[in-house]
């Protein structure tokens, strides 16, 4: 048992080492294949971060990240405590619909969405058009269907007896939310959220889909475009991956605890 935990731990950190290593090494060794640079090559990391414009992608991933993440916050907020906490007519067969959606792939809307984004369905506003955009970039995915899940499975455990009070107090639904709901729900806002980084910082396809000039381009597109024109650095490539990476694992080590204390209180309660 030990042996196969062990050689599935060295699988799993065996690329990150490789790449690790091989941003810090000279092109002639990427070349000569070599297991650690002789001298470590620091200034690898600021030329691709020159050279590829990774301070300007970089600087787009942040405001999409943010953007998306808000949004996906408010919108699961709201529609997870609707679906756990108000009764209204058709609210499960909604909720059975929502579910529903998590099992359509991606790629089966990815162009239904580009056709509304590029306003080729209805008007938009701020625009006719929201290609090469920030709000192109975040809106289609400020809804989210697991995230509504996993708060309405939270909010739902929470004692009807705190509503009762709530409301002999003067409280309404609203208030209810903000004053009670959310101070209780720190874990599992913070998975939500943690989720949504992951998931903006990582995308690469509908970027790629929406952004035809570098104006919006978010990290990962850059990182893509550099891997086309850089050609044989592999030493700069890998560079500009480590770059990409440090934002999500230093999240994760900061919120590592309220993350699985979120997945854990969240539960399967129907």
């Amino acid at each position: 048992m030990y042996i196969v935990l062990i050689a599935g731990a060295i699988a799993a950190v065996l690329p990150f080492y490789w790449m690790v290593a091989t941003s810090l090494m000279t092109l002639g060794e990427t070349i000569q294949k070599a297991w650690w640079p002789d001298v470590p090559q620091w200034q690898n990391y600021v030329e691709a971060w020159t050279e590829a414009k990774f301070s300007k992608y970089f600087l787009n991933s942040v405001l999409m990240t943010a953007t998306t993440m808000t949004g996906v916050l408010v919108t699961s907020t709201l529609a997870g405590y609707a679906f756990a906490r108000m009764k209204f007519p058709g609210r499960d067969l909604i909720f059975g619909i929502l579910l529903s959606t998590m099992m359509i792939p991606e790629s089966v809307v990815m162009i239904p969405n580009f056709l509304i984004v590029r306003g080729d369905i209805f008007p938009l506003p701020f625009g006719p058009s929201w290609l090469n955009s920030l709000q192109g970039l975040s809106v289609p995915f400020m809804a989210n269907a697991f995230s509504i899940f996993l708060l309405r499975q939270f909010f739902i455990q929470i004692p009807h007896e705190l509503w009762d009070a709530a409301r002999i107090d003067g409280a309404g639904h609203i208030r209810f939310l903000l004053q009670i709901v959310l101070p209780m729900s720190k874990a599992p806002l913070m998975t939500v959220a943690l989720f949504s980084f992951i998931g903006s910082w990582n995308a690469f396809l509908w970027p790629l889909l929406v952004t035809t000039t570098d104006r919006w381009r978010p990290l990962m597109v850059g990182l893509w475009t550099f891997v086309t024109e850089a050609g044989p650095e592999t030493h700069l490539l890998m560079a500009g991956a480590v770059i990409t990476i440090i934002p999500i694992l230093v999240l994760y080590f900061l919120t590592q605890k309220q993350f699985t204390e979120g997945i854990a209180t969240s539960g399967l309660k129907g």
